[in-house]
């Protein structure tokens, strides 16, 4: 198969921790074609969307670092390869948040043609926070608003901590905790978030959830959902005292063992994910609540595969070979 993988620039990719890494190693040694394309390399050419790519196939039965050395030599080489996006049999939209919405703009009209993980579409959608409101029974207490009135009331009524996250936020970035005890900074702080001093029609509205005080005690729990069904997941703590869990602002990781009502969760969310063509996902539960569903490159694989002594990547990869065998009746 010729598989494409569209993503952030390599040389800054740890490939230890990095979930790509480990699906692009898992291609390369089945004997697949693999290649490697940025967003902005993306373009038209009469009338079909062409990419400048790389072909970073190199030997098998190498470490991860080794093969990360050798894909690197790949792009130094001066030969780009310019192919039309749907001679792929796979595209991997593995760009890291923010979106890159011109990105999906190239693809969309091709997102039928070729298979992608995850859907041009599906990705727009389920990018952002909004997403989780498809569920609102097992999601925390949410408001969005561009009101600041209307927010310091919310917060108030609430009478606890609660959350505020920008809409289009990732990584834990502009995620914080706020309570109706510090009056003095509250009101500061949610016009500074909509950008008070623009007109309504401008502002930023934002979220504000409920803070699950769970999170403090146990953290929360990354699952990995491939078709909609479970293959792995790990627990994520703070250990500096920030409520946030995620691993890029220090949190640590650890085993974890699905719960039951975790697998109720994931058998609420599973049919609209793959109606949406979200087939690789990361959500986050804290307690007995979804709180994100992560679907522009979901992360986790390698420390998952630590904890259990799996392999998830394979798996992901042999969910592709079986789709490619339904649609085409066989895998070249």
């Amino acid at each position: 198969m010729k598989i494409a993988f569209l993503m952030d620039e390599l040389r800054r990719i740890d490939p230890v921790w990095e979930t790509t890494s480990h699906l692009m190693y898992e291609c390369n040694e089945r004997g697949h074609t693999v290649f490697f394309l940025q967003p902005h390399d993306l373009y038209i050419r009469d009338n079909q969307v062409v990419a400048r790519m790389r072909n970073i196939s190199v030997e098998h039965a190498l470490s991860m670092e080794a093969y990360w050395e050798k894909i690197i030599e790949c792009l130094d080489k001066e030969g780009l390869i310019f192919e039309t996006i749907t001679d792929m049999d796979v595209l991997f939209l593995r760009k890291n948040p923010p979106i890159s919405y011109q990105m999906m703009e190239f693809l969309g009209p091709v997102s039928d043609k070729v298979f992608m993980v995850n859907n041009t579409i599906g990705q727009i959608n389920g990018n952002s926070k909004v997403y989780t409101l498809n569920f609102p029974d097992i999601i925390p207490e949410t408001h969005i608003s561009r009101d600041p009135k209307r927010l310091k009331k919310i917060i108030d009524n609430f009478g606890g901590d609660m959350v505020i996250k920008p809409l289009k936020g990732h990584g834990g970035h502009g995620v914080i905790k706020v309570s109706n005890q510090d009056q003095e900074n509250l009101s500061s702080l949610i016009n500074y978030y909509i950008d008070s001093s623009k007109p309504y029609p401008e502002r930023h509205p934002i979220l504000v959830q409920e803070y699950l005080k769970s999170i403090k005690s146990d953290g929360d729990v990354r699952i990995l959902l491939l078709n909609g069904e479970i293959i792995g997941a790990m627990g994520r703590k703070s250990v500096s005292g920030d409520f946030r869990t995620n691993v890029h602002a220090g949190a640590e990781t650890f085993k974890h063992v699905i719960t039951q009502k975790e697998i109720e969760i994931c058998d609420i969310i599973k049919k609209r994910l793959i109606k949406d063509g979200l087939y690789f996902v990361g959500i986050d539960i804290i307690g007995d609540k979804l709180v994100e569903i992560n679907c522009v490159s979901p992360g986790g694989i390698p420390r998952i595969n630590r904890f259990d002594n799996v392999k998830l990547e394979s798996k992901v990869v042999n969910f592709i070979e079986n789709k490619l065998i339904q649609s085409k009746g066989n895998v070249n």
